[in-house]
């Protein structure tokens, strides 16, 4: 039987201050971070704060024992959260915020049948370029809830006449299951000043304003259409409720 070593006090010291305890209707979120993250935008290196967040039962504010008990989880099966911080968003009067759901398919490979990949990338340049804000990387939003494996199957439907709507209803799914309060607690634990809100679903508005944030205003974003995209672009509008304008033009 093997006997489990304790943790070295000096790391304890270290990660201490860089674990925040955010208390949530589900138990704690734990927040790691800032962390100094150097990412490439266009033909420059933009340094951004990252932090990652983990939703647990445990409410604990015990740095050791938190380490403990996720030195026996493997961590690496489930996906977490993060959010990239960009200047003083803690501060600053006037702040750019994306709540951008994971996408495998666009923002890694870089496929065309969507815009994520391109809707990633624009939003951290519009957030470093406007000096702060911040993009919430949101796991298990994957496909609008459905998972990767499932979207696979979705996307199978897609090439046989379905659009993306039909697609995920006809799996059992509903049309988009995705959740905004793990990102809006951390969000509040972060910055209290109204914000602007970089996307074109009024959804993502109305959680925000639901949760009493202040939404200063929005900021649309649409671009990089093709004709792998154009009717899953036509379908966000005409049947998801995205807002048009500046939408779809492929010239």
């Amino acid at each position: 039987m093997s006997v489990k070593q304790a943790i070295d006090p000096k790391v304890i010291d270290i990660l201490k201050p860089k674990i925040k305890l955010i208390r949530s209707d589900k138990g704690a979120i734990y927040l790691v971070g800032p962390i100094r993250l150097p990412v490439k935008l266009e033909d420059e290196t933009v340094i951004f704060q990252w932090y990652c967040w983990l939703n647990c039962e445990e409410v604990t504010d015990d740095t050791e024992r938190i380490i403990e008990k996720l030195s026996s989880i493997n961590l690496a099966e489930f996906q977490q959260s993060s959010v990239l911080v960009y200047g003083d968003f803690e501060a600053a009067d006037d702040a750019l915020i994306r709540f951008h759901s994971i996408c495998h398919t666009g923002d890694i490979f870089g496929s065309k049948r969507c815009d994520c990949g391109f809707q990633l990338k624009q939003s951290l340049k519009l957030i470093a370029d406007h000096g702060s804000g911040a993009l919430f990387y949101l796991a298990n939003h994957e496909g609008r809830g459905i998972g990767l494996f499932s979207k696979a199957m979705a996307y199978v439907l897609q090439e046989n006449g379905y659009d993306t709507v039909d697609a995920n209803l006809s799996l059992g799914f509903v049309d988009d299951s995705r959740s905004y309060g793990d990102a809006i607690h951390v969000l509040k634990a972060l910055r209290s000043k109204p914000v602007k809100l970089i996307t074109n679903n009024p959804k993502k508005l109305d959680a925000l304003r639901y949760s009493g944030l202040d939404v200063a205003d929005r900021v649309e974003l649409w671009g990089d259409v093709s004709e792998y995209n154009q009717n899953y672009l036509k379908t966000k509008i005409n049947r998801s409720g995205h807002l048009e304008e500046g939408c779809c033009d492929n010239d």
